[in-house]
């Protein structure tokens, strides 16, 4: 089967197959097409059409990272001085423990989320963080409650 790619706006069918495939983008296009009243063929040509747009980026599944044994988070506030602002980051973001890297505007140049196993992993990946040449200074807040995730995020 052959899928035309239409670039167009996102109309509200588009935004149902969206917020139906954050809830579970396990299930089979029959029974997705099957809960939104469409023939299998059209929610095929609908997904692939909206995965070629870049709306869909890809699929995975939701870990519970605390059961995993990750018993410190932490989010990181790093300045970071001269022209190689991008370089700093991209290094940071290939450190283990390194679950997220944000370019940011205000009082810190990025943000780092990092996800450790215990204390002295975490400390051993903050003093790597702030080792990366570029880095003049970190401020580090260790979450007590994850209240809600960014896989949580359901508003399309």
């Amino acid at each position: 089967m052959r899928i035309k790619i239409v670039e167009r706006e996102l109309d509200e069918l588009d935004r149902k197959i969206l917020g139906e495939l954050l809830i579970n983008s396990n299930r089979s296009y029959r029974e997705l097409a099957r809960f939104l009243k469409m023939s299998p063929a059209a929610i095929i040509e609908r997904i692939k059409n909206l995965e070629s747009l870049g709306y869909i980026t890809g699929y995975g599944c939701r870990l519970d990272y605390l059961k995993l044994g990750f018993e410190f988070m932490a989010v990181v506030e790093i300045n970071i001085s001269g022209k190689n602002l991008p370089e700093v980051e991209q290094k940071i973001s290939e450190f283990p423990g390194v679950a997220a890297v944000w370019d940011t505007t205000g009082d810190y140049d990025a943000i780092a989320i990092l996800m450790c196993k215990n204390r002295s992993q975490l400390s051993s990946l903050v003093k790597k963080i702030i080792g990366v040449s570029g880095v003049e200074k970190t401020n580090t807040n260790i979450v007590l409650n994850v209240v809600k995730r960014l896989t949580e995020f359901s508003e399309v």
